[in-house]
């Protein structure tokens, strides 16, 4: 009786946090947990493995930064917007996509998510030259950290919503970059100037400004077939 009463509430326990750690099999979404080797170093995330996933053929991986009201510890939550609500919703995407979980209260850490990058590599059939980054709200101010910190690593990043800081168009000008946002959103007004700033050096920049669109420039964007077309026309140069 004991035992069974612990397994209820272990069991229970999984179900709060959402991290299961079942394996992905081709055209499921799971969650799992990636735990690094720093102190404290834990990220919940979903991944989709696309149905024609096969170990022996490297696919384009895309890492989706959700917005602020999505933290926590309960998994699910990441499925609200973006490609894991799509794919949950049963739309087929031709990459493999992830979707980790900033815990709560924090904001996203670029050293984390390119450790848990990094981890991705070494155990799915990931084409290092087709690793895409996107995110929206806080998760667009995610991207710009990450494509700042370290722009070889990512083939294309979409940014929508997201403040980004002047000193990250600099190292941000080193892959093509779309950046989205609404003329009525009232959040993140700013972004002209740093779609100005990568312009001043050089880069692939694709500006878009949603007319009549408030803070939610994200759900139209990611129903957008484009979007995904977009990014699978860019590679990276070789490392």
């Amino acid at each position: 009786m004991r035992l069974a009463m612990l397994l209820f509430f272990s069991l229970i326990s999984l179900g709060t946090t959402g991290v299961l750690g079942e394996e992905p099999k081709p055209g499921q979404q799971v969650a799992q947990m990636f735990t690094g080797k720093s102190p404290g170093e834990k990220l919940g995330y979903l991944i989709y493995l696309p149905k024609n996933y096969q170990p022996s053929e490297k696919l384009p991986l895309l890492i989706f930064l959700h917005g602020s009201g999505e933290r926590g510890t309960e998994i699910s939550l990441v499925k609200k917007h973006g490609p894991p609500k799509l794919i949950g919703l049963g739309r087929e995407l031709p990459m493999i996509v992830v979707s980790p979980q900033c815990p709560a209260e924090e904001r996203w850490n670029a050293k984390t998510l390119l450790h848990l990058l990094t981890d991705l590599e070494s155990r799915y059939a990931i084409d290092p030259r087709q690793v895409h980054i996107t995110g929206l709200s806080m998760g667009g101010s995610g991207t710009w950290s990450l494509i700042a910190t370290a722009p070889e690593r990512f083939a294309t990043a979409v940014t929508i919503c997201g403040h980004g800081d002047p000193w990250m168009a600099e190292p941000a000008s080193r892959l093509p970059v779309w950046v989205i946002v609404g003329d009525h959103d009232r959040v993140a007004p700013n972004l002209l100037g740093m779609v100005d700033s990568l312009r001043a050096r050089g880069a692939d920049v694709k500006w878009t400004l949603m007319t009549g669109v408030g803070h939610d420039s994200w759900t139209e964007t990611y129903a957008n077939p484009e979007l995904y077309e977009w990014m699978l026309r860019h590679r990276a140069d070789p490392r």
